[in-house]
């Protein structure tokens, strides 16, 4: 089974680095629905998982002066309070696990079809937004849009471990659009980086992390995501988001039927 755990690992990671997108969307629904592991188990290794991988891209980006602190403080701000009062909210539901498998299953499904709507839609927000871009609205309220848009992402990523990736960058594309798509993605990992960290040790603490399976899914991940990152330039861009999106909608509709 470890093997397995490696494998998966492999191929999410190959699909993290062909997409960009993909990491908690895939591997979450991966362990729930094939693997058979409880979901409360499965979000919180994943949420490490996440944290872990996600943490060499930020030194890339940081590096490559992609980052947009600023706005990294400001999704913290509401993200990383959210993420704790949903930790404890999680705490409170595993009582009855019955319920709080109900609850994160749920999340999950929604999270995903919200997903593969922002890959679908993606250049169509970004192009409405650049469009719209000096709004007075925009101008006045950025900074607590963000702080808002922080509190929707701690919240859901917590829940479901999904959404730190293709949701964060659509929401940043629309508040941002005139910042160029490389700093778009280097400041929503760099914000996902603390989020995933706080949301996932506070999975561990309550007891929902298989440190093996965690493990074994990054000893696949690494060379995954290298293969999948030397191929990504002479892939289809378009249709690999279309198929990835078509893909996450159809195990989103699964898990909230």
């Amino acid at each position: 089974m470890t093997l397995f755990y490696a494998l998966s690992g492999l191929a999410v990671g190959f699909i993290v680095g062909l997409t960009g997108v993909g990491g908690g969307s895939l591997m979450t629904p991966l362990l729930v629905l094939m693997v058979g592991i409880h979901p409360a188990i499965a979000v919180g290794t994943d949420l490490l998982y996440a944290a872990f991988t996600k943490s060499v891209g930020v030194v890339v980006h940081a590096r490559n002066n992609a980052v947009n602190w600023r706005v990294v403080g400001l999704l913290a701000m509401g993200s990383i309070p959210a993420s704790l009062i949903t930790v404890q909210t999680l705490k409170a539901l595993a009582v009855d696990t019955s319920r709080l498998e109900s609850v994160i299953t749920t999340s999950l499904g929604i999270a995903l079809i919200l997903t593969a709507s922002a890959l679908l839609f993606i250049d169509r927000i970004r192009r409405r937004a650049k469009a719209n871009a000096e709004s007075a609205w925009r101008k006045r309220w950025i900074d607590p849009v963000t702080v808002g848009i922080g509190v929707l992402l701690g919240a859901l990523v917590t829940v479901s471990s999904v959404g730190a990736g293709a949701l964060g960058v659509v929401a940043l594309l629309f508040l941002y659009p005139r910042q160029s798509t490389l700093r778009v993605v280097g400041t929503d990992i760099a914000h996902a980086v603390p989020l995933t960290f706080v949301a996932g040790f506070g999975h561990a603490a309550i007891g929902n992390v298989d440190w093996t399976l965690l493990g074994s899914l990054l000893i696949g991940s690494i060379p995954g995501i290298w293969i999948g990152s030397q191929l990504a330039s002479r892939a289809p861009e378009r249709l690999l988001r279309s198929l990835l999106a078509t893909v996450l909608m159809l195990i989103g509709g699964k898990l909230v039927i």
